[in-house]
């Protein structure tokens, strides 16, 4: 039985790459299981991304990675095989290099300020794209508070051109940029669970001039898994990534306090902002509601300054800028 997807996405086809062996190795769970080569990874999922991969052992390898989790080498290999599926981007001529934004999380519990921060980017001629899903159950998502400031989502990859060229923001969903990796994101509402792509998509560098990367964590041990792969992996690094802690897993700066800041470039990792907690007695900042209709309005006020950017956010802009001004 074949796994059921949206027609869009139902490209699979006979299989033609055999993963047994590979199954072997990183299926014997978290504690009995072994690394792949980076060269393994990387056929393993280029077959993956290309549909040459049975249906059970797909399902299989992606439950596997998901007990296992992936070493810095198998990310290695994966990104290089994510990069081949993707068009590069241009990079518009000025003073900053492009800034790539990933957004894949969404908003859950606070509102998502992914969109502002590209926004004061932009407003300052900075180069930003930002890429992700367009819609996720039960989180309000980067592309519809997008859509409510009046910024579609890219089609195809000359609009995404356009955008940065014309207003020096673009939104991009994944499914412009790598319909191969849209379609391995989608197996989360059939199996449930996030799998490898879901960590390849916040890494990916979309453009030919290679562009800064906003790179986030959700948990201290996936810090150390980055910092390795950025520092001994020179095609993954390449221009840089400014790495910190994640909002609900997004890229945006944690409102509730300062999170630390770290750029890895040239197999070095170098702290420029250092985390700090918030006086218990500064006031919270004040947010708009959760839903994208809101907090477009109240980007719109930040933007016209009628409304105070939260000063985690303001710092990020500060540090992005400093970063990824042209020497």
């Amino acid at each position: 039985m074949r796994i059921a997807l949206p027609t869009r996405f139902q490209t699979m086809t006979v299989s033609t790459f055999s993963c047994a062996r590979l199954i072997k190795e990183i299926g014997r769970g978290p504690n009995g299981a072994r690394p792949l080569s980076r060269d393994d990874a990387y056929d393993l999922y280029a077959a993956m991304l290309d549909g040459r991969v049975s249906d059970v052992e797909l399902g299989a390898v992606l439950l596997a990675y998901r007990l296992k989790g992936e070493t810095p080498e198998e990310l290695s290999g994966m990104l290089a095989a994510a990069h081949a599926t993707i068009e590069p981007l241009d990079t518009p001529d000025g003073a900053y290099r492009a800034v790539s934004i990933p957004t894949y999380n969404g908003a859950r519990k606070q509102a998502n300020l992914t969109p502002l921060l590209a926004m004061l980017l932009a407003r300052e001629r900075v180069p930003v794209l930002v890429h992700g899903v367009t819609d996720d159950p039960g989180r309000v998502t980067s592309a519809e508070i997008f859509a409510e400031l009046g910024i579609s989502a890219a089609s195809e990859t000359a609009d995404v051109n356009e955008g940065l060229a014309r207003a020096h923001v673009a939104f991009a969903p994944i499914a412009t940029l790598s319909p191969k990796m849209a379609r391995l994101l989608a197996l989360r509402r059939v199996l449930g669970v996030r799998n490898s792509t879901h960590t390849l998509v916040k890494l990916l560098q979309p453009f030919a001039e290679p562009a800064l990367r906003l790179v986030n964590y959700t948990h201290p041990p996936y810090r150390d898994n980055l910092s390795q792969l950025f520092r001994d992996h020179p095609d993954a690094a390449a221009g840089g990534a400014l790495l910190a802690r994640g909002t609900e897993g997004e890229a945006v700066a944690d409102t509730r306090r300062q999170v630390q800041i770290d750029w890895i470039h040239d197999g070095e990792a170098e702290t420029l902002v250092e985390s700090e907690r918030r006086a218990d007695d500064a006031p919270p900042a004040e947010l708009p509601e959760r839903d994208a209709a809101s907090t477009a309005r109240w980007i719109e006020r930040v933007l016209a300054g009628e409304q105070a950017a939260p000063p985690e956010i303001v710092r990020q802009v500060e540090v992005i800028k400093r970063i990824a001004a042209r020497a």
